[in-house]
């Protein structure tokens, strides 16, 4: 059984690099004005300052899960917090627009080195009976890194300089990568050497995938360069499939879907990255097109959303070890697709910002019941030393459901309303909403195929799918 030290500093570290790397999702995007002053650009040059993350973030999750396996855990996890230290460090010095892209790129791949492994770290350090606890503190981080984003980007942008968004990241990293090597345990996978073959194709698909999104408005859902980017990466992926059946060592065994506690879970965490993501991008725009508040003030309004799964996500992990994942995350989406459905009724150019708490509480609160039960979900249905391979899967699915999220609701956007005047911006925005909420509907039905809890001592909900791997290997 791990000591309380040795789970406490896991905690500490995993948490405080988790916090660093979700931060950074939105930080940028209250600086864009600033930085198109200094650095100049196009519209697009300054789009992939947050593209460049997000793409390499996304197509890169399931490598650095794969090399944690590999080569080791807590090495990995200090490598992933070490490039994304030099890539922070990279974006500030950036002399130009084309060199902050780049830098922006390579913070991501250090963060899609990080962010499964936070997991994955967890998971070893904690006992199923226990982990629901630790699993609501991470989730509750996590949820504050990207609450306090635009709210952080807003405030250093406005009393110091854009520069400093970026350089804050740098002495946390100096602190945390030579802790995690000196406190954590070193843990490694099943996998005696790196899938190569998989790790191409995974990438590659999940690069084709995700750039078609994210250049899918911008360009159009027609365009050559979409339909080619989506159509040959979701070829890749298949493809990938295909070779994960053969595989000698697999980079993500195809098996772990067989499990209706992992893939409901997974179908769960898209719908509602897709349904909430989408939906926060394009109020948060609200705020500032049609109200005309700072980026600053608009980050602090939408903290009644962003900022509940601080509060609420821990006590949802503890709920999640007594009384399963199942009812909680049905309870989260429902949730999450009450208030959107809420905000709709509510919308309007001159909506007083009282009219928005409710449903932003009620949203955030749907958000927090869902994310430390899907990853104990996710974990306890597959073996131990799987944990890597099955962090690196959901960690990926639910980025590509905020990606696809953000590019399919800004489409119904376009296509009902638009930036033009106020009264238009809330015409697209409210079918977007609409959208929203019934994806997030499914997803609280696809909560109900997770499996009920099983009450024989410290175990979870999804004990018998593990079990049963063990008993066909």
């Amino acid at each position: 059984m791990a000591s309380p030290r040795r789970t406490g500093w896991t905690l500490a570290l995993v948490s405080a690099a988790l916090f660093m790397v979700t931060l950074d999702n939105l930080v940028v995007t209250t600086a864009l004005p600033s930085i198109h002053r200094e650095l100049g650009g196009g519209i697009d040059s300054l789009e992939w300052t947050v593209n460049a993350y997000t793409l390499s973030f996304a197509v890169l999750l399931l490598t650095g899960a794969a090399l944690g396996d590999r080569f080791g855990r807590r090495r990995m996890f200090s490598v992933g917090l070490a490039v994304f230290t030099v890539g922070s460090a990279a974006a500030a010095l950036a002399p130009s627009i084309g060199a902050l892209v780049a830098a922006r790129a390579l913070q991501g791949a250090g963060g899609a080195l990080v962010t499964p492994l936070t997991l994955t770290l967890l998971s070893e350090a904690f006992p199923a009976g226990r982990r629901g606890v630790a699993l609501g503190i991470w989730s509750g981080i996590s949820g504050l890194g990207v609450a306090l984003g635009p709210v952080i980007g807003g405030a250093v942008v406005n009393g110091i300089s854009w520069h400093w968004i970026f350089w804050l990241n740098v002495p946390i990293g100096l602190v945390v990568a030579p802790l995690a090597r000196l406190r954590l345990i070193e843990s490694r996978g099943l996998a005696g050497r790196v899938d190569l073959r998989g790790l191409v194709l995974a990438s590659s698909g999940l690069f084709g995938v995700v750039f078609g999104l994210v250049r899918a408005n911008a360009l159009g859902w027609t365009s050559a360069t979409v339909l080619t980017s989506l159509v040959g990466g979701a070829s890749l992926v298949a493809v990938f499939g295909w070779w994960e059946t053969r595989a000698a060592a697999p980079m993500l065994p195809l098996r772990f879907f067989r499990s209706r506690a992992f893939t409901a879970t997974n179908a769960v965490s898209l719908a509602m990255y897709f349904g909430m993501f989408g939906s926060i991008f394009l109020l948060a725009q609200f705020f500032q097109i049609v109200q005309h508040y700072s980026p600053l003030q608009a980050g602090l309004r939408t903290l009644p959303w962003t900022g509940m799964p601080m509060i609420v996500a821990p006590i949802a992990g503890v709920l999640s070890d007594r009384i399963g994942s199942r009812p909680l995350m049905f309870s989260g989406l429902a949730l999450q697709s009450a208030a959107l459905a809420w905000l709709v009724g509510v919308l309007a150019p001159g909506t007083p910002y009282s009219s928005f708490v409710g449903p932003f509480v009620l949203a955030g609160t749907g958000m927090a019941l869902v994310f430390a039960p899907a990853a104990n979900a996710v974990l306890s249905s597959v073996r131990a030393s799987e944990a890597g391979q099955a962090s690196g899967a959901t960690n990926a699915i639910r980025e590509l459901g905020g990606v696809l999220g953000i590019a399919v609701l800004a489409s119904v956007f376009t296509a009902a309303g638009g930036y033009a005047s106020p009264t238009l911006f809330v015409a697209g925005l409210r079918p977007a909403a609409v959208v929203g909420a019934a994806v997030l509907g499914a997803g609280a039905l696809a909560a109900l195929a997770v499996p009920r809890l099983r009450h024989r001592g410290a175990s979870s909900q999804e004990d018998a799918a593990p079990a049963a791997a063990r008993a066909a290997a």
